[in-house]
Formats: C-alpha cells, sequence, structure tokens
C-alpha cells in the first residue's frame, strides 16, 4: 500500500503561498505564527509561511519533550532563520505549566483516560501560547494538519492543535506533505523520521498509536471515497479499511461544526407574544 504522491510540487507551493499571502492582506495581519515540533507538517507549514514574505514566528513548547524532537525542531528553524529574514523564533517551555495543572486536576482511576486527557492537555496548552503570541503581534496561527489527519482520521486535539486560524496544507495527504517537504529543503532529519505527534513525552509513533500508517490510511480514505465496503478486502487490507473507518466515525465530532440546538419556530414566536402580554401588563 506504499503511496507516492503525484502533486506538481512547484504549482502547490507556489498556489499556497499565494493563498497565505492573500490571506493575511485580507485580514490585516502582521504575519503568522506556527508551532514547530520536529514533524514534518510543522516543518512545511512554516516554510510555506515565510515564503510569503509576511513576519513568521516559530514558536517551540517543550513539555518533557523526547530530545530527538526537539533537535530536529531546532535544526530546523536554524535552517529556516538562514534562509529567510522574515523568520523570528521564541521558547515558551510549558513543563512546568503543565506540572502546575496535573497537580491541581484530580487523578483518574482509569490510566488510559487519564494519559490521553493529558496528552490532550499538552496540545491545548500549546494552543492557548500560540494564540498569546499570535496576539500580541498580530499575526495568524496557521494549522499543520494534513487530509488524511484532519478529514481522515480525525488524529489531533479538538481546540488543541486543532485550534488555528487558517489551515494551509489541510488539502494535502501525507504524502504530498513529504514530497512538498522534499522540494522545499526541509532538513533530511525530518524527512526521515517516524511522524510522532509529541504529546505523551517519549518517541511513540502516530503509526503505533492509529494502528495503521499512513500509506495504509490514505489508501483506505481513498477507497471510502470510491464507496467501497469491508466485504471488498480480505487479510491486511480489510483490517486497515476497518481501523480507518473506525477513528473516521469515533472523530466526526472534531471534522464536523458545532451541534447548535435549533428553537422551534412556534416556541420562539410563544416566547416573543409572552414577552408582549407581559410589558403590556406592566404598562396597564
Amino acid at each position: 500500500m506504499t503511496k507516492k504522491s503525484s502533486i506538481n510540487v512547484e504549482k502547490i507551493n507556489q498556489h499556497i503561498v499565494n493563498w497565505l499571502k492573500e490571506y493575511a492582506k485580507k485580514a490585516k495581519v502582521n504575519g503568522f505564527v506556527v508551532g514547530i515540533s520536529g514533524g514534518i507538517d510543522s516543518a512545511v507549514t512554516s516554510t510555506l509561511c515565510a515564503q510569503t514574505g509576511f513576519k513568521t514566528l516559530c514558536v517551540e513548547m517543550p513539555i518533557h519533550q523526547d530530545l530527538k524532537q526537539v533537535n530536529r525542531g531546532k535544526e530546523h528553524i536554524e535552517q529556516l532563520r538562514s534562509r529567510f529574514s522574515n523568520v523570528s523564533h521564541a521558547i515558551t517551555d510549558l513543563t512546568q505549566v503543565f506540572e502546575i495543572f496535573k497537580s491541581e486536576v484530580p487523578k483518574s482511576d482509569d490510566a488510559t483516560k487519564y494519559n490521553l486527557s493529558l496528552a490532550n492537555t499538552r496540545a491545548r496548552l500549546r494552543m492557548t501560547t500560540l494564540y498569546y503570541h499570535a496576539g500580541i503581534n498580530g499575526f495568524l496561527v496557521a494549522g499543520t494538519g494534513n487530509k488524511v489527519e484532519d478529514f481522515g482520521v480525525g488524529f489531533y486535539t479538538k481546540y488543541g492543535d486543532g485550534g488555528v486560524d487558517l489551515s494551509p496544507i489541510a488539502d494535502l495527504m501525507k504524502s504530498d506533505v513529504f514530497a512538498l517537504a522534499e522540494y522545499l529543503k526541509v532538513p533530511h532529519s525530518i524527512q526521515t523520521a517516524a511522524p510522532t505527534d509529541g504529546l505523551f513525552g517519549d518517541s511513540r509513533t502516530d503509526e503505533e498509536q492509529l494502528g495503521a500508517s499512513y500509506d495504509e490510511l490514505e489508501w483506505a480514505m481513498v477507497e471510502v471515497e470510491k464507496n467501497k465496503t469491508i466485504e471488498d478486502f480480505f487479510g491486511r487490507e480489510k483490517e486497515v479499511f476497518s481501523i480507518y473507518k473506525r477513528l473516521n466515525s469515533a472523530n466526526q465530532h472534531k471534522m464536523q461544526p458545532i451541534p447548535i440546538c435549533i428553537l422551534p419556530k412556534n416556541i420562539i414566536k410563544m416566547t416573543i407574544n409572552s414577552i408582549i402580554f407581559i410589558f403590556l401588563l406592566f404598562l396597564l
């Protein structure tokens, strides 16, 4: 199921950069802020933002971070700053903030739920930090989610790394992101690193958490778009298709707009009539 991207990287690169520039001009902002994780998505997103000529702030936000991830992020930022004069760098170490938070909330007896909640808390602390930097500089928060993660399996934190102002690479598959990374000359150490969300303070990979590689999940996403069903597959393909469908279903709450309770018109009319009646009684 190895997936090779077929996109025209040069045209895609220029299209996204132009889109970012136009969006920033219309929004009347000074630039972009990007959280740097040492991963392929944030490296590509920050490079695209840097190409716009607008100020681009790369923020490191370690929380008990794996040293390899930290070093890859630093390598990328150093390279980006050497290539683009509009790129700046900030470090906000959130480890102490995270530890204080942990000490103030109850611990769950369910270890899985507890650890996952803390992992999502890391992402939400980072989102808050990025919006602080955006606020004081007049920047937009650029998201780093790609298509298969955001709209396929929903592998991101709601109001964490999913809380952004705009998403430059959200219509690119992971394989497309890798192809673009090579074109953009993202450091080799990042291009060859196994994707990881870095939310658990260790080196566990996305594939270990998801149960399938991104190549496999992209394949499944395409098969779903062809209206295939699980009965069409056998062996590993059937297993991957099932994983994709399960994650896609479970994470629809992230992909869909927030549900709004729509009031029936007859109730609204009754409420307005009641207010008018009370008002008239008051006048009498």
